[in-house]
């Protein structure tokens, strides 16, 4: 009974933790004028290369929201869009829910 009460105490403690996981990652600077676009609108972009992303999915026994997650695996990009100076990120690959693999594109003169 005594761990059920510590369990019951802990849990809006990592409930508030999920909830600011979005406000730890960074935002670059630049990182909004990178675009996220589909595949068929980079065809006459410049290729920067591939960025695989990943943050914390759950946090203790709750899970994240698929929204915030991808929210904050789509910043990640753009921040290192920025690193390699594109403009433009394309979704790739999403092998496990938190972690992603975007295209990065250099589009805009």
């Amino acid at each position: 009974m005594r761990y059920f009460k510590e369990i019951l105490m802990l849990a809006p403690l990592l409930a508030m933790l999920g909830g600011c996981a979005s406000d730890l990652i960074e935002v670059r600077q630049g990182s909004d004028r990178v675009f996220l676009a589909d595949a068929g609108q980079v065809a006459s972009c410049q290729p920067r290369g591939k960025i695989t992303v990943s943050v914390l999915a759950k946090v203790g026994l709750f899970s994240r929201s698929v929204k915030d997650v991808d929210a904050d695996l789509l910043q990640l990009a753009r921040n290192g869009a920025v690193d390699a100076g594109g403009d433009t990120v394309v979704k790739g690959d999403r092998p496990e829910l938190g972690r992603r693999t975007f295209s990065i594109y250099k589009c805009r003169p």
